[in-house]
């Protein structure tokens, strides 16, 4: 994946995906020009998790996979990421460390965009930062209702696996805290 991608071509990537919808052309050149392409090969480490967040990225081609735990068996998968998907935004709104490693499923390329630039520009009161920060709000507010939807259901299944085991409710369990 070494063809150079044109700024036109960024401009129209970008316009069309839903992070930067609200952006018209001008906001559009203000956050471009922070931005560094990078192309990855399949099993190239974007980031690590624990290390520092510097940066957050735009799946532009080819597919990412998320995931903690380290490197081999150990791994536990959260995501796959397919253009126009991000990932690392809470890198941005906060800086602290990468809570999941990140690696190319393919070959890739992906848009970085760096902490210290797009810092500056909320400094600066530009719109168009603003606008991206909202929208990696309602991002990962979605990521987070998607987690506690499967945390529920982990519980369920821990509280029907308790009553099957035990022959009756446990203390653990809410619907029988609840009834009785």
């Amino acid at each position: 994946m070494s063809t150079s991608i044109t700024l036109e071509e960024l401009i129209v990537f970008l316009l069309g995906a839903p992070m930067f919808g609200d952006l018209d052309e001008t906001e559009l050149s203000q956050i471009v020009h922070l931005m560094q392409v990078q192309y990855l090969r399949a099993g190239q480490v974007v980031f690590r998790e624990g290390t520092a967040g510097d940066a957050w990225y735009v799946v532009y081609a080819g597919s990412v996979e998320v995931f903690t735990g380290g490197m081999g068996a150990s791994e536990r998968p959260l995501a796959t990421i397919g253009p126009p998907g991000c990932f690392g935004e809470m890198a941005i709104l906060d800086g602290s460390p990468r809570v999941a490693t990140v690696r190319a499923r393919e070959a890739s390329t992906v848009l970085k965009f760096p902490r210290e630039g797009f810092e500056r520009l909320i400094r600066d009161g530009n719109l168009a930062a603003y606008k991206l920060v909202y929208h990696m709000a309602k991002v990962l507010a979605a990521r987070q209702r998607g987690v506690t939807q499967r945390l529920n259901e982990v519980l369920a299944q821990q509280e029907y696996a308790e009553h099957r085991t035990r022959g009756r409710p446990g203390p653990t369990c809410r619907s029988c805290r609840a009834t009785g």
